[in-house]
C-alpha cells in the first residue's frame, strides 16, 4: 500500500490536483511521528515520491507550509514543527513608542517584542518568534526568528523635507518608523502635503522603510476624504475585480424556481427582520410560536453559500475582504450589491433562499432539540429596533399597523425573557458599554454625537442569534467536521493577579482561585451595581479579558459562558459565517467530514486571516471616527466641558467628555503643583506631596487647548477636579432593591 492511500485526505487532494501528493496534514503528522526535522530529500523518500514531478510538488508544498508558519527549515535544511522548537507564529501589534506585541495565531498570551526586534518589523506583519524569557513586568518576551508575511505595502502620511532628506510620517501611529523617500521617487509631492506612498523596501534592523510617492492627496482633508484616507492607510479592498463583476452580473434579480426546488417552503410563515434604521442588508429573520410547554424558534439566515461557491472569484474576493467595513454613513461590503442588498438580503415580500436553524426550547430556556435545513422564505416585514421596542411597549398605532405579526413579536419577547434568565443563570458577563453614532448636517459637518440606546428589541435579536450560533457549533462539532470557532479566552495569570490586587484594595474578591469562571466576573458586576466606582470596576474587568478571535481549536467563549461557539448568523458580512454555512450544507448532503473541501489547516489559515481583517476594520473605523471627532472639536478650542477619566497612563489622563462623547488627553505636565506617579494596579495618578489622586472613572472639568487632525489628538487642561485623598476610605455602598 502506498503512503498516499494511507492519507485520510487523499480524496480531497485528488479533487484539487491532477497528480496529488500527500496532504499538509499527513506531512505534519509524519514529522510528528518521526520526532526529528527531516530534509526535503528524506521526506520525499519516506513518502514514496520518486518522480521529478512529485518531488517538485513536495518542494512547493513545503515552501508554502514554511510561508504559513506550519514548518520551519533549520540551518541543515531540515523541516521541523514550530511547537517542537518552542516557536510562536502570530501577528505583530506595534506601539508608537517602538516596542510591540505578538498575538499568537488562535489566541493565547501575547509575547512582548523589544524595540530592537521591532526595528525590522511593521504593524500587522505576521512573524515567527522564539520565547526568550520573562521581562521585569512578568511578560513573556519574544525574539524575531522569521518574517512570514508583510502587512504594510502602502501608507498615508504627511510628506516632509528636512536638510535635503525627504520622508513621510505615517498617519497611522503604529507605523512607528518614518518612510524614506529618495529624490527620484518624490513625484509632484511638496513639503507639508498629505500623500500615499508605496513601500519599495521593508525596514531592516539598521534602515528605515523606503517608499515612493504614488498619489498626492493635498494640503488638508476635505469632508468625506477621511474615509478615502483610511481605505488607503489600512489597505482595505474597496473595488471589484473584473472577474468578480462578471460573476455578479450573471445573477438574476429574483430567486429562480429551480434554485428553490427541493427546499422546505416557509413562504407563508410570518418571518420578520429586525435591524437598525440605517441597515441596508438583512441577513437574519426570526419567528417564534408556543409549542406545548415551551417554544419553537426559527432563525432564518440568508443562504449566501448557494451563490458564492468555493474557489470562485466572488469567494476569493470575499475571503480577501474578510468582512464588511462600516464607516459613518458609508460601508465597504464583503459582497457586491447584487448579492448583499439583493439576492442574499431578506427583503420583505420577495422570495429568498435561506438556511434555517429550528430550535425547540423549554420553559427554562434550555434547547431541547434543534435541526438545520435549507428553505425558501418571504419576509413578512422589515422592522426596526425602535419600532419593535415601541410595539412591545404598547404603542397603539404601531400595533394596529402590524396587527398580523404583533402576536409573534410578543411570543419572541416572552421567549427572550426566558433566554435572558438562562443567560444570567449560566454567568455570562454583561458589560454595560456605550456606543455612539455621529449625526451629520449639511456638507457632512457633524451636528452632534449621540449615544445608541439598546432596548429589548436589540437584546431579543441578540439572544436569538446567540442561541443559533451555539447550535451551529454543537451540530458541526458532533460531526467532527473542520470549522472555525469564535473563541474568547479569560484573563491570563498576570492580568488575573493585577485584577485581584485592584479588587482587593476596594474590599472585593474575585472567586474561582486560579481559574475563575465567567459567573465569578458576573458576580462582581452584580455586587458593585449602584456604587460610584462601578464603571471603574467594570472597565478594569473588561480590559483584563482577551480579544475574541477565530480558530479551529475550540477554547470556548468566556464572555458568553459557552463551551463552544461559532458565527453562523451573518454570512453577508462575515466570511467565517459563510464557511460555517458550507460545512452545514456538506453535512446535510450526507457527505463525510474528510470529503469536506477544507481541512483544519485551511481553517487555521482562514481564522488567522479573518481575525486580522476584523481588527483591520476596527482600526480603520476608529481612525475615521477619531478624525471626525477632532474636526468636530476644532472650533471648540478654549471652551470648557465636564468629563470623566476614561483611562490612566504614565503620561497622563484620557478624558471622555460628557454628552458629546469625545476623548482627549490631559498630559501629566498639565497637572500642576506636584509630581504625579502612575499606579498601574489601581489605575490612578497620585501626587507625591499633596497625595491628590486622579482615578479611572473620576469626574473632571477640562478646557480644550489644542486639536491635531494629523495625529487624531485632542489636548485638554484641567480647570477643576474631583480629587481623592489617599487616606480617605470609601464608605460601603448599599445596593438598593430597585437596582438588583
Amino acid at each position: 500500500m502506498s503512503k498516499l492511500k494511507s492519507d485520510p485526505f487523499s480524496a480531497r487532494e485528488a479533487q484539487q490536483y491532477e497528480q496529488p501528493i500527500q496532504s499538509r496534514e499527513f506531512i505534519l503528522a509524519h514529522l510528528m511521528d518521526r520526532k526529528i526535522p527531516l530534509t526535503e530529500e528524506i521526506l520525499a523518500e519516506e513518502l514514496g515520491l520518486s518522480t521529478d514531478r512529485d518531488r517538485e510538488a513536495l518542494r512547493r508544498r513545503l515552501r508554502a507550509m514554511e510561508r504559513d508558519g506550519q514548518v520551519v527549515r533549520n540551518r541543515r535544511e531540515g523541516y521541523g514543527l514550530p511547537k517542537k522548537m518552542d516557536l510562536v507564529t502570530g501577528r505583530v501589534t506595534a506601539h508608537r513608542d517602538g516596542y510591540g506585541f505578538l498575538a499568537p495565531d488562535g489566541g493565547g498570551v501575547d509575547l512582548f517584542l523589544h524595540a530592537s526586534h521591532m526595528a525590522s518589523l511593521m504593524h500587522g506583519d505576521r512573524i515567527m518568534a522564539q520565547v526568550v524569557g520573562v521581562d521585569q513586568r512578568g511578560r513573556r518576551e519574544g525574539a524575531l526568528v522569521a518574517v512570514l508575511n508583510r502587512a504594510v505595502h502602502k501608507a498615508v502620511g504627511r510628506f516632509l523635507i528636512e536638510r535635503g532628506a525627504s520622508f513621510v510620517v505615517p498617519s497611522e501611529k503604529r507605523l512607528h518608523r518614518d518612510i524614506l523617500i529618495p529624490a527620484e521617487h518624490r513625484g509632484e509631492a511638496q513639503a507639508g502635503q498629505i500623500v500615499m506612498v508605496e513601500i519599495l523596501e521593508q525596514p531592516t534592523t539598521h534602515r528605515q522603510p523606503i517608499g515612493r510617492v504614488v498619489e498626492v492627496l493635498g494640503e488638508n482633508l476635505a469632508p468625506g476624504m477621511e474615509i478615502d484616507i483610511a481605505i488607503r492607510a489600512f489597505e482595505l479592498p474597496d473595488t471589484w475585480l473584473p472577474e468578480v463583476e462578471r460573476e455578479a452580473a450573471a445573477f438574476s434579480s429574483e430567486v429562480l424556481a429551480k434554485a428553490a426546488a427541493g427546499r422546505e417552503d416557509l413562504r407563508t410563515l410570518p418571518l420578520v427582520t429586525i435591524d437598525g434604521e440605517d441597515a441596508r442588508d438583512f441577513d437574519d429573520a426570526v419567528y417564534c410560536e408556543p409549542e406545548g410547554n415551551g417554544w419553537r424558534l426559527l432563525v432564518a439566515i440568508a443562504d449566501v453559500s448557494t451563490y458564492v461557491t468555493p474557489g470562485s472569484a466572488l469567494d476569493q474576493e470575499a475571503l480577501n475582504r474578510g468582512n464588511s467595513v462600516y464607516f459613518p454613513e458609508r460601508a465597504i461590503p464583503m459582497l457586491p450589491e447584487v448579492l448583499s442588498n439583493g439576492l442574499c438580503s431578506l427583503n420583505p415580500g420577495v422570495d429568498r433562499l435561506c438556511m434555517v436553524c429550528e430550535l425547540h426550547i423549554g420553559t427554562r430556556g434550555k434547547v431541547r432539540a434543534f435541526r438545520f435545513f435549507s428553505a425558501v422564505m418571504r419576509s413578512a416585514a422589515r422592522l426596526t429596533y425602535t419600532a419593535v421596542a415601541a410595539i412591545l411597549g404598547g404603542d397603539v398605532d404601531l400595533r394596529q399597523q402590524y396587527s398580523s405579526i404583533v402576536p409573534h413579536l410578543l411570543h419572541l419577547h416572552s421567549l427572550y425573557k426566558i433566554l435572558r434568565k438562562r443567560r444570567d443563570g449560566r454567568g455570562a458577563i454583561d458589560f454595560d458599554t456605550l456606543e455612539t453614532r455621529i449625526v451629520f448636517g449639511e456638507h457632512r459637518k457633524i451636528e452632534r454625537i449621540v449615544p445608541v440606546i439598546r432596548n429589548d428589541a436589540h437584546r431579543l435579536i441578540e439572544e436569538c442569534m446567540i442561541t443559533a450560533n451555539v447550535a451551529a457549533a454543537e451540530f458541526l462539532t458532533s460531526y467532527r467536521i473542520p470549522l472555525l470557532y469564535r473563541i474568547h479566552e479569560g484573563p491570563d495569570a498576570a492580568k488575573l493577579d493585577k485584577v485581584r490586587q485592584f479588587l482587593g484594595a476596594l474590599g472585593l474578591s474575585l472567586e474561582g482561585e486560579d481559574d475563575p469562571q465567567p459567573k465569578d466576573f458576573a458576580k462582581i458586576l452584580a455586587q458593585v451595581e449602584g456604587r460610584l466606582d462601578a464603571h471603574l470596576i467594570q472597565t478594569v474587568l473588561l480590559r483584563s479579558l482577551s480579544q475574541a478571535v477565530y480558530s479551529p481549536e475550540n477554547k470556548g467563549h468566556f464572555g458568553l459562558a459557552f463551551d463552544s461557539y461559532t458565527h453562523f448568523t451573518s454570512p453577508i458580512r462575515r466570511y467565517p459565517d459563510l464557511l460555517i454555512h458550507r460545512a452545514i450544507q456538506h453535512v446535510l448532503a450526507g457527505k463525510l467530514p474528510r470529503e469536506f473541501c477544507y481541512s483544519n489547516i485551511d481553517m487555521a489559515r482562514f481564522g488567522e486571516h479573518c481575525s486580522m481583517t476584523e481588527r483591520r476594520a476596527d482600526d480603520a473605523t476608529w481612525d475615521v471616527v477619531s478624525w471626525l471627532k477632532c474636526e468636530y472639536m476644532q472650533d471648540k478650542v478654549g471652551e470648557e466641558f465636564d468629563g470623566v477619566v476614561s483611562s490612566v497612563t504614565a503620561f497622563g489622563l484620557f478624558i471622555e467628555l460628557k454628552e458629546i462623547y469625545v476623548e482627549g488627553l490631559v498630559h501629566i505636565t498639565s497637572l500642576s503643583n506636584d509630581y504625579y506617579h502612575f499606579d498601574p494596579i489601581h489605575h490612578r495618578l497620585t501626587g507625591e506631596h499633596t497625595r491628590h489622586i486622579f482615578r479611572l472613572g473620576d469626574p473632571l472639568r477640562v478646557k480644550v487647548v489644542a486639536v491635531n487632525l494629523d495625529d487624531r489628538k485632542i489636548d485638554f487642561m484641567p480647570t477643576g477636579a474631583t480629587i481623592h485623598d489617599e487616606k480617605r476610605k470609601e464608605p460601603k455602598k448599599k445596593i438598593s432593591k430597585e437596582k438588583r
